[in-house]
């Protein structure tokens, strides 16, 4: 996918206790290790004995379940609800689980996790991502202490002692935040073509994008050109689409970026979610990863210091192709085995004895491609939704991650890209030229 499902949105009218949230035990200092793909952070969470994987997304309120792949997790305290949120429809069943022990590692632990269950099983951003996640945590993670998140090292640290957390964001430039309905929110400057418009928005960590903007929300909005209709990725309710297109800067307090990519979802996408007011939009991970970034939810502060990832351009999926990873499947690879010696007593020479290959089996990943941008470079040469990818430019993509697969599709203008697919049982080459559809023009 080009921006993936992970703003994804939760509302939920429920009033929760003071619990529900993660404590740090006989520790200064807590540091985590995380995994980032598409600029989206992953952590492993066990939940009553069952290690899961939990994307950290600021945009959501609630804790929520909505894959176990076949892991057996014991719930507690169910009971039958409804959610709403980002897409088209109104809503969809699910469940809550009171009463949960969640941990991370030896020192963080939460006693009374409320989890959110969501049994659609279309549902799934496992297949988007490329590696098995089980579920998203948000503002129960953050809400009682600081947390740093280094994306250079891949690295989030959760601060207990005040002392330490104030040396570590000694250098740092600090941005006022608002916590409103458990979610954080900051005023940025966006410029369009020539005008800067001061504009609250959410900081999101589950939106791999840069920047979105609500147009139907800004008054006079123009789409700038040349812009884009696509489809954007999906909420708890369904397909979101809208535009894409370029701005001419955006700016942090002093931090500017040129010419950010900029996601403009349709007014009938928005159209359930209750945002709060004045909101215009959402900052998400490709701002987010150009820094080393503390989220200070008591302290209501956001502390942002530049990293080595600032000057990066704001690079596009050209290819025009969605993918997604259908499992898993066995390969068979032929591995040579090294040859043993033996000595000759006489000569007291080596002789190999064995010059043989064998074959190894082991699961790779099977990609496809889940949609196809009209007007695309890839769409122009004939690819279609479905069809199987077994090569990209000679490399096998059984070889390759989802990750792989789209810095190749972001890699450089002009590039050439030769993809092998099966159709219907029928392997089918197509070539085509990566183009940027939304170059900035002034």
């Amino acid at each position: 996918m080009k921006i993936k499902l992970f703003f994804l949105v939760l509302f939920l009218s429920i009033f929760l206790s003071a619990q529900n949230s993660f404590e740090v035990i006989n520790a200064k200092k807590v540091v985590i290790p995380f995994r980032l793909i598409n600029n989206l952070i992953l952590i492993p969470i066990n939940v009553n004995g069952a290690e899961l994987t939990f994307l950290l997304d600021t945009g959501v309120a609630e804790t929520i379940l909505f894959s176990l792949d076949n892991q057996e997790v014991k719930l507690e305290n169910i009971e039958k609800m409804k959610f709403s949120g980002l897409g088209g429809n109104l809503s969809i069943d699910g469940f809550k689980s009171d009463r949960n022990i969640g941990k991370i590692g030896n020192h963080v632990i939460n006693s009374s996790m409320l989890l959110f269950i969501v049994i659609d099983e279309e549902f799934n951003i496992s297949s988007h991502i490329g590696v098995p996640v089980n579920g998203v945590i948000g503002y129960h993670f953050f809400k009682n202490h600081p947390i740093s998140i280094d994306y250079i090292s891949k690295k989030l640290t959760i601060y207990q002692d005040p002392e330490v957390f104030k040396k570590k964001v000694r250098k740092f430039d600090e941005l006022p935040m608002s916590i409103e309905k458990d979610k954080p929110y900051i005023h940025a400057d966006v410029e369009m073509t020539n005008e800067k418009k001061s504009s609250k928005l959410l900081i999101d960590l589950g939106n791999s994008d840069a920047i979105w903007l609500f147009p139907t929300l800004i008054k006079d909005f123009v789409y700038n050109r040349p812009n884009i209709d696509d489809y954007l990725g999906r909420g708890f309710n369904g397909d979101i689409y809208g535009k894409r297109s370029r701005i001419h800067n955006f700016y942090l307090k002093d931090f500017k970026f040129e010419k950010p990519l900029t996601s403009m979802p349709d007014e009938y996408s928005i159209q359930h979610v209750n945002l709060v007011k004045d909101r215009k939009g959402s900052i998400g991970g490709e701002i987010m990863r150009r820094f080393t970034t503390v989220f200070d939810y008591p302290g209501k502060k956001l502390y942002l210091k530049k990293n080595r990832n600032y000057d990066d351009p704001f690079h596009f999926n050209m290819s025009g192709l969605d993918f997604r990873q259908d499992g898993l499947e066995w390969h068979e690879d032929r591995v040579k085995i090294e040859p043993k010696h033996v000595s000759q007593v006489s000569s007291g020479t080596d002789i190999p004895i064995s010059n043989n290959f064998q074959y190894k089996f082991t699961l790779k990943p099977i990609f496809s491609v889940a949609g196809v941008r009209k007007d695309s470079p890839a769409f122009n040469a004939g690819l279609k939704k479905d069809d199987r990818i077994i090569s990209i430019n000679g490399s096998r993509t059984a070889d390759m991650t989802m990750e792989k697969i789209l810095e190749l599709m972001k890699s450089e203008e002009g590039r050439n890209i030769t993809m092998v697919i099966t159709r219907k049982n029928k392997e089918m080459t197509f070539n085509f030229v990566l183009e940027d559809p939304i170059p900035y023009q002034e």
